[in-house]
């Protein structure tokens, strides 16, 4: 018999596959749907960055701010050098008329990695 996780009878592969159906899902914008997905993922492998990430993406398209600000700062609590997790952050802020904390995380994206939207989100000349 497979070994499973908990005992929901699901499996390690089981989770590759939620995951990459919930990135499915979220590129045709059902983010509640990738969300539903991603819980067992996480619930699982709490550990997972790449799952926490794909769910604080699909928080955040679902407008579910809280929620998408928590998983956002979880994945920069374990790579802080995560540029587009900071910049996801600021807009997260930004949504939620943060605009100092915002500020701070656009720039800190741009620091990182100096793609033209952090720059310009970055707003060094202002």
């Amino acid at each position: 018999m497979p070994e499973t996780s908990g005992s929901t009878g699901r499996t390690p592969e089981t989770h590759v596959i939620d995951f990459r159906a919930a990135e499915r899902l979220l590129a045709a914008r059902d983010p509640r749907g990738a969300v539903k997905l991603l819980d067992s993922v996480i619930a699982a492998h709490p550990e997972n960055t790449a799952a926490r990430l794909l769910r604080a993406r699909a928080f955040f398209a679902a407008a579910q701010l809280r929620p998408a600000e928590l998983e956002f700062t979880i994945v920069l609590e374990r790579e802080p050098d995560n540029a587009f997790a900071h910049f996801a952050l600021a807009r997260t802020y930004e949504r939620q008329r943060r605009p100092e904390q915002a500020k701070r995380h656009f720039r800190l994206a741009a620091a990182l990695d100096p793609k033209p939207q952090y720059l310009e989100a970055a707003r060094f000349d202002a």
